[in-house]
């Protein structure tokens, strides 16, 4: 018993998490109340710090689903699934949080990034309408809020995001299983990679149709990770020899990806099973899945530090939205937050040192 208290109290503080001693900013959309809040976690715990209503019918749900914070912080992007027909994408000051302008985008535009060379930003238009045809990418100048470009893809493109230098644009087509690389200074399709047979199994033979959902690049390798919601798998995709070289095998419903600045984490939201999973990049092991403490697991963002990760919960009918905070040393839940309902699309602002207040 002894030395059995002994090797409990040796590794007690090797389990504990560190003391938080930064605020970290994040924005995060509620698609079922049209508001978008800014929610801080600090060594006090989690709070809404402020709740931004987006749209421009009062009377409508116009479902705010991507969140993008600008290169430098400055400003801050929300797209808006609904329209008549066509969404938009609009522009906010951060701080004050106004709106500035705003962009008609395609057919229910949904996740969006912004390459740091061009400033342009890539939306793609998921189009829950009608019958699967393939759907495109608006291109807007986020300057002067004009829509530039439509891209081509497949059907039901979701999951935009640049390389970290933004000379490409990647997407994924979920209902024709294919990976899109876009040229940000040509604006036209330069690779696309198709990631399943005709048989309904993919190229290295797994049976299911991949559904790929998600695709977020390396922060450092010519790398890209795709997750398969259909297929219960994370795919990596080696950007120069553009083929998969790697699978992680997820419990059911991997959807958004985040991938820590350090390269070191991949965090998975499994949205049919409810729970977020960590991997180790470089063994490319499950470190955890974790059950979220509602249902419905969606959209993930990182710290730029690389020490926590911040997860939207969307809930079931009246349930409140939540964001959880996890502990990417210890994989700690450190909050849980209400948000609006049916939280979604979510992305870090800033962190700076904690007030003493």
């Amino acid at each position: 018993m002894k030395n059995l208290l002994l090797i409990v109290l040796l590794a007690s503080p090797l389990c504990a998490s560190e003391p938080v001693t930064h605020d970290y900013y994040v924005y995060v959309a509620a698609e079922s109340d049209d508001t978008v809040d800014l929610v801080k976690f600090g060594p006090g715990g989690g709070e809404v710090v402020k709740r931004i209503s987006v749209g421009i019918f009062p009377n409508e749900i116009e479902g705010p689903h991507g969140v993008k914070v600008a290169p430098g912080g400055r400003h801050w992007f929300v797209s808006i699934a609904h329209g008549m027909p066509y969404g938009s994408v609009f522009k906010y000051e951060t701080g004050d949080d106004v709106a500035i302008a705003d962009a008609q985008a395609g057919l229910f535009p949904a996740t969006m990034d912004i390459s740091p060379t061009t400033g342009f930003l890539f939306v793609v238009n998921f189009n829950l309408h009608g019958d699967h045809v393939p759907s495109n990418v608006s291109v807007i100048d986020t300057v002067s809020m004009t829509e530039i470009a439509q891209v081509t893809q497949g059907i039901m493109p979701h999951g935009s995001r640049v390389s970290p230098d933004g000379r490409f644009a990647y997407s994924t087509a979920m209902m024709s299983d294919e990976l899109f690389e876009i040229d940000a200074m040509t604006l036209e399709v330069s690779r696309k990679l198709k990631l399943s047979t005709g048989d309904g199994s993919d190229h290295a033979g797994h049976m299911g149709v991949a559904k790929p959902t998600w695709v977020q690049p390396h922060p450092t390798k010519p790398l890209v990770y795709v997750a398969f919601n259909g297929a219960g798998q994370v795919v990596e995709v080696d950007r120069e020899k553009w083929e998969v070289t790697r699978r992680f095998e997820t419990k059911p419903g991997p959807y958004n990806l985040g991938i820590s600045p350090d390269g070191k984490t991949l965090v998975v939201t499994e949205k049919t099973n409810h729970s977020t999973a960590f991997w180790d990049l470089e063994s490319g092991t499950e470190r955890a899945s974790i059950p979220c403490t509602n249902k419905i697991t969606h959209g993930v963002t990182i710290s730029s530090d690389s020490r926590f990760a911040f997860v939207t919960v969307e809930g079931v009918g009246g349930d409140a939205g939540l964001v959880e905070v996890y502990d990417l040393e210890s994989l700690e839940r450190r909050a849980v937050i209400e948000v609006g309902k049916q939280a979604s699309g979510i992305d870090f602002w800033k962190m700076e040192p904690a007030s003493t207040q």
